[in-house]
């Protein structure tokens, strides 16, 4: 079954490390915009499709009415014939949410929500942009639990300027602590034309040994209070890993929908351009189609191995590959703890996966 990705592009205040597609929510257009993601979902009805994922990122999908909320997943309850078991994630900031909003978002069928904590020093939110305080974000997941959410996951961040070893370690705790089942945990990148694009924030931000040193440790840390890493930068407890993100990493369909979304479907990949008014204006338009066709190989293998498990040997086979080659690729890396093979799996270590990008690209290089 399909995942459907639904981006909400309107944020309260840009955070300085964000270059995601956004802008300053205004009312009338968030209603305008929340009509043409109607519209837009609606292409696909009578085409027999099914779901077991919806997930709503941003920008600030927590801005969203309950009402906005409803139309839009009764819009893809109806066009993609949801599963009662699907997974349907809204991605929240704390101090955005109300007990009677996130009611409306359970009673719309929202299942699990993914708040962006990113710290538990209100000194480092403040260099973020993060509007929120801890103590909000506290709130906010006890007032999820109460509205009857029982699938909580929460955002943290590495290398935020001021951020040293200890006060991660104090974060790590504390988030742990609030009884979330799913911790995200991100190295904090400085994205060209962001406000933190300059030497200030880069001279105040940890070292890139300094910060491999904080995943490591969070990687430790987050197993000793029984979040298992499952991906580079993803940790869950037993059962509650996120099923639509899967979709994602194991090569599997699914269909996205407003600006700057993407799509797997029908073996094309395709996606809407980087652009609000004309989203809102043409909701129907066909998406762009990404210039080459995907190389179903090399997807797995870069997509595989940003997960624990790693990638099947045999499945490299079936697609093409020569595993015995990658197998000779890899060996220089198993040899430096970096990757490990098991039976017929190989897949990258936490010390694999601070250099990944490196390692991929070489094991590419010997089968393509």
């Amino acid at each position: 079954m399909l995942g459907v990705y639904i981006h909400v592009p309107f944020c309260l205040w840009r955070c300085n490390y964000c270059d995601f597609c956004s802008s300053i929510a205004d009312g009338g257009r968030v209603e305008e915009y929340v009509s043409a993601l109607v519209s837009s979902i609606g292409k696909y009805a009578r085409k027999n499709l099914r779901a077991d994922t919806a997930y709503l990122g941003g920008g600030t999908p927590s801005l969203l009415s309950g009402e906005q909320m409803k139309r839009i997943l009764a819009a893809v309850n109806k066009t993609f014939d949801v599963s009662d078991a699907a997974e349907i994630t809204a991605e929240a900031n704390p101090g955005t949410v109300t007990p009677e909003k996130l009611r409306a978002y359970r009673e719309a069928g929202v299942n699990r929500i993914s708040f962006g904590i990113q710290s538990c020093k209100d000194n480092e939110l403040y260099r973020l942009g993060r509007l929120h305080s801890f103590a909000e974000a506290e709130e906010s997941v006890r007032t999820a639990r109460l509205a009857g959410i029982k699938n909580v996951s929460a955002d943290i961040m590495l290398g935020i300027p001021e951020q040293t070893t200890a006060t991660l370690a104090e974060t790590v705790e504390r988030v742990a602590a609030l009884g979330v089942d799913h911790i995200s945990a991100y190295m904090l990148k400085i994205e060209e034309g962001t406000p933190f694009d300059c030497n200030s924030v880069r001279r105040a931000v940890a070292d890139d040994d300094t910060v491999a040193d904080m995943y490591l440790m969070t990687v430790e840390m987050l197993s000793q209070r029984g979040f298992m890493q499952y991906e580079i930068s993803n940790f869950a407890k037993p059962g509650f890993e996120s099923r639509h993100n899967l979709k994602y990493w194991n090569c599997e369909e699914y269909l996205g929908f407003g600006p700057s979304a993407h799509s797997y479907f029908g073996g094309k990949r395709f996606y809407f351009p980087d652009d609000i008014s004309g989203f809102i204006n043409s909701p129907c338009a066909e998406p762009e189609t990404e210039d080459a066709s995907p190389n179903r190989l090399e997807e797995y293998i870069m997509l595989g191995l940003r997960l624990c498990k790693g990638i099947s040997l045999d499945r490299v086979t079936a697609l093409g590959g020569n595993a015995e080659r990658l197998l000779g690729a890899a060996k220089p890396y198993v040899g430096a703890g970096l990757a490990a093979v098991s039976g017929k799996r190989l897949s990258l270590t936490p010390k694999g996966f601070l250099v990944s990008n490196g390692i991929i690209a070489r094991l590419l290089e010997s089968v393509l």
